[in-house]
């Protein structure tokens, strides 16, 4: 072979070689590119989903604290209720504590910690129907307590009122039954029974009255106490120890009688005073029967 056609072989084989080199190195470029492209892809993968990751993270943290937030806020008078909140809250504060020390995190996790927050979340909506129960129970018997306040309160109204007519009425059929006195008179006497003009003659005095007539009144024997006020205030009294009850208090009588037979009709009485202290003057007369004071008059001695 002449050195012509040998040089021509070798650039034709140099030629050769050249081009598969450089096909190669294409295919190379584009190998490492795609794969680059993926190694990139990836990563941005990893990334999201590291940066999804916190953030569910984060929103659990949020709803658990809210929870918890809304535990330590329910009242309730029920003890019962009062503990198993208290446990409650204890899990809550527990599971957020253990949330927020969480370094592994994984969607494998976050749905883990779902299920836990919605058991929790469940339990507390639970516990806010019962004590919302409770509360509406209460309401409607401290309502039901009211009325019946109300209404023990009328009742109670009208059994006053009722006593008190029933008391006014025996106040007045009381009243009606009080046998009065009338057309009491005083009299000054000497030593013979005999009525003298001077007061300064008198031994003893007498009071004559009338009981007046009432078929209300009860008939039977009633005692008469008769108080003489003398010009100068004071009772006249035969003794110290004269004295009667009147309106709850022990007062001084002149005179007394203890057998006046009264039927209902008007009957004449007259009682006596025989002691000192009897001279000319304004004398003021008293009758008493029965606790009440049923007449008086003025009268004057000369």
């Amino acid at each position: 072979m002449s050195d012509e056609m040998m040089n021509q072989y070798d650039d034709s084989g140099s030629g050769n070689s050249l081009k598969g080199y450089k096909i190669v190195v294409i295919i190379l470029t584009v190998i490492i590119a795609a794969l680059s492209f993926q190694y990139y892809r990836q990563v941005n993968k990893l990334r999201g989903s590291e940066a999804d990751l916190m953030v569910e993270r984060d929103t659990l943290q949020n709803r658990l604290s809210a929870i918890a937030f809304d535990l330590s806020n329910l009242k309730t008078e029920n003890d019962t209720i009062n503990q198993n909140l208290i446990i409650e809250r204890h899990k809550a504060d527990s599971l957020l504590n253990k949330l927020k020390q969480e370094r592994s995190w994984s969607y494998a996790k976050i749905k883990q910690y779902e299920r836990e927050l919605g058991t929790m979340r469940t339990v507390m909506q639970g516990y806010i129907h019962q004590i919302d129960s409770l509360n509406q129970l209460n309401i409607a018997l401290s309502n039901e307590n009211i009325q019946v306040k109300k209404e023990l309160a009328s009742t109670r109204l009208r059994a006053e009122t009722a006593e008190e007519g029933r008391q006014e009425l025996q106040a007045l059929v009381r009243k009606g039954a009080v046998v009065t006195a009338r057309d009491i008179d005083l009299k000054a006497l000497n030593a013979r029974d005999q009525q003298v003009q001077r007061a300064r003659r008198a031994t003893r005095l007498r009071v004559d009255l009338i009981l007046n007539a009432n078929p209300m009144a009860s008939v039977g024997e009633r005692s008469i106490y008769v108080r003489i006020i003398g010009p100068g205030g004071m009772v006249l009294a035969s003794s110290s120890n004269a004295l009667f009850e009147f309106e709850g208090e022990k007062i001084t009588y002149s005179a007394m009688r203890s057998d006046v037979d009264y039927q209902g009709e008007a009957l004449p009485v007259s009682l006596y005073y025989s002691g000192d202290a009897i001279t000319e003057g304004k004398y003021n007369v008293e009758i008493y029967m029965d606790g009440y004071r049923i007449g008086t008059n003025e009268i004057i001695l000369k």
